[in-house]
């Protein structure tokens, strides 16, 4: 099924090879509950156990395996975090991962193609897709109201839109 980018690692912290970890989770500190980590560098990905972790009031600090000091977790800054798809509950009817919404492909009542959703960006009022088909498109993703169906068999979401939008 794939993997899910759930975070990155941002800096070291301390003398014993801890990391500052930045969540894509929701709450952020959902990511410890997701195992194993597969960390992602330009050239590779590999798995890396998670010793320990202290969730604070600016951030999560994890410990990894294979990091005892500041020079063994350098080179882990600006790596991604993934993990399994299937590490995931699965979600209530109605309801979608974010991870299962990018690449399908978005079109209109009209059936007028838009394109093809690459992310969505949290906007405090309401989520919105980012869709690149012909031009970027922001289109709010409301249940029922803009987005009408989700077919992830078929890859589609069905989005009352106007395209010239």
């Amino acid at each position: 099924m794939g993997h899910v980018l759930v975070g990155r690692i941002v800096g070291v912290f301390g003398v014993r090879g801890w990391v500052k970890v930045q969540s894509y989770t929701n709450p952020r500190e959902n990511l410890l509950k997701y195992q194993p980590w597969l960390i992602r560098n330009a050239d590779q990905v590999y798995e890396r156990a998670l010793l320990d972790s202290r969730l604070g009031t600016k951030g999560i600090v994890a410990l990894l395996a294979g990091c005892t000091d500041p020079t063994t977790a350098l080179p882990l800054v600006g790596c991604e975090i993934s993990v399994p798809r299937e590490v995931f509950p699965a979600p209530e009817d109605g309801e979608y991962y974010w991870a299962d919404l990018v690449g399908l492909r978005a079109f209109t009542l009209d059936g007028v193609d838009l394109g093809t959703v690459v992310h969505l960006v949290e906007t405090g009022a309401n989520d919105v897709l980012v869709v690149r088909g012909d031009r970027e498109r922001l289109i709010p993703y409301l249940p029922e109201q803009v987005v009408r169906s989700v077919d992830l068999a078929e890859r589609r979401l069905l989005v009352d839109w106007d395209p010239e939008f």
